[in-house]
């Protein structure tokens, strides 16, 4: 590959790539997950589903006006970070499903012997899953260069930020004191630093 010349279009599709990827290992790992003991609502999965959905169409798709407005440079420095963050968010995001294992879920919930999983990224982030979709959000709105990408990582991070505080309260429950001491040493989206 070329790095002196990067398109939009060529980062835009390596950008798709790398999110078919963490879609791909995240049909691969769902037939290893324990069974549910306790779950989140259907209207508060949907809560946190229909914010992530309209936040990805807002990065990938139409002309929506204003907000297809430009709002970063076509530059080639701008399309290579994008692509470089996106590539660490997905990596980010694999890595922290990887070591959750089967006690990983889509949604909200507690599963038969849960475990609070404190290795891998788990050791100083609470959520590394967000932060790895998150940073990889934040590359693609880069390479798209739209508005209507920085609205959509606003609708997911504030949609991830009510989803993992349910989180939270279900391990919270689940953990008491373990999970308040694990709250102590990390932090939710970022590694805490003090």
């Amino acid at each position: 590959m070329n790095w002196d010349v990067m398109s939009p279009a060529r980062a835009t599709e390596i950008a798709a790539w790398l999110w078919n990827v963490l879609l791909i290992v995240w049909l691969v790992l769902w037939f290893g997950r324990k069974p549910s003991k306790r779950l989140e609502t259907p209207w508060e999965r949907l809560q946190h589903v229909v914010p992530v959905l309209a936040a990805f169409l807002l990065l990938f798709e139409g002309n929506w006006r204003i907000l297809s407005a430009r709002v970063l440079p076509d530059a080639q420095w701008v399309l290579l970070v994008g692509v470089l963050l996106t590539f660490v968010g997905v990596g980010i995001s694999i890595w922290a499903r990887l070591s959750l294992g089967s006690n990983w879920s889509g949604m909200v919930t507690l599963k038969l012997d849960h475990e609070l999983v404190q290795k891998g990224l788990y050791r100083w982030i609470r959520h590394p899953i967000y932060t790895g979709i998150l940073t990889g959000f934040i590359g693609t709105a880069m390479i798209q260069g739209h508005l209507r990408g920085w609205l959509g990582f606003a609708i997911l991070l504030f949609s991830f930020y009510f989803k993992a505080r349910r989180e939270e309260r279900f391990l919270r429950e689940e953990f008491g004191p373990g999970f308040e001491e694990h709250v102590r040493r990390t932090g939710m989206f970022l590694p805490r630093m003090i």
